[in-house]
């Protein structure tokens, strides 16, 4: 479990009553309400279907079709954004809340190579010469532990292997330095040393920078791994929320429970 990051108390983010329901009118997020400080992790947790990737990209303002906000607010650094126009989030997005998705390959333009869509990245958002965005993409590479950013900038995404493409993705939503980054099960498609290596460079990239990280898995373990709190999801409910060693060893929930039943070392590692 990693310990809470960021000086201030102010907070980064907080929701208040958010639901959202898409086209058939069931709704996909019921009234979930916490806040998060700045450089804290939290690991949201519940099974498919639970609403708990509606509820991260409800914070982007990316919803998937059909789907809208019906009650509650969202406030990123005392600004309601769902006040906010189209322009003003989409000005947001990238510089100050990133998002690292599930299979972040197919995110990737497969007909460019990485450094040309990379670069293109980081002049969206910063007044850098080209010279200038590929050196930084690089720096950040190889700070991600890919041996060979060089090689890697000059390639297409279909020469990468799946932990590579999903590291130069983290890699390009670090460079900006988020204060908040949203990540959509990242480590579900890798295999476990892969996982293992994406888990600790999210680490870092929120030690070092302290950037908030809303995590969004299936699998308490990652989250117990990396989370200062768990949100446990159930039918678009938070049904549980706190310090990821009370979650896991004193849980309140009976779905909480059943969760780490799933888990049997997280259970043996905390009685």
């Amino acid at each position: 479990m990693t310990s809470l990051r960021g000086g201030t108390t102010s907070l980064l983010v907080e929701m208040k009553n958010l639901s959202v329901s898409y086209k058939e009118g069931v709704p996909s997020l019921r009234d979930v309400s916490f806040s998060m400080k700045p450089g804290e992790i939290i690991g949201i947790v519940g099974e498919s279907g639970s609403g708990k990737s509606t509820l991260i990209r409800a914070v982007l303002g990316l919803l998937p079709v059909g789907g809208r906000y019906t009650g509650g607010e969202i406030v990123f650094r005392e600004r309601v954004l769902l006040r906010d126009s189209q322009q003003d989030w989409q000005g947001m997005r990238g510089k100050r809340i990133a998002m690292v998705f599930q299979d972040s390959g197919s995110y990737l333009n497969p007909i460019r190579r990485i450094g040309s869509q990379y670069v293109e990245t980081i002049r969206a958002h910063l007044p850098m010469s080209r010279k200038e965005a590929w050196r930084l993409a690089v720096h950040t590479l190889a700070r991600m532990g890919l041996d060979d950013p060089e090689r890697v900038m000059h390639v297409y995404a279909s020469q990468l292997s799946g932990g590579m493409k999903q590291r130069t993705a983290i890699a390009m939503a670090a460079t900006l330095e988020p204060e908040l980054l949203l990540a959509d099960e990242p480590t579900s498609a890798l295999d476990v040393t892969t996982q293992n290596e994406v888990m600790s460079q999210l680490s870092r990239l929120c030690a070092d920078k302290g950037t908030g990280m809303m995590l969004v898995t299936h699998n308490m373990a990652v989250a117990a791994h990396m989370a200062d709190r768990i949100g446990v999801m159930v039918d678009g409910r938070l049904v549980e929320l706190g310090d990821t060693l009370r979650v896991i060893s004193n849980p309140t929930h009976e779905y909480t429970r059943k969760l780490l039943q799933a888990v049997p070392e997280l259970e043996g590692e905390c009685t």
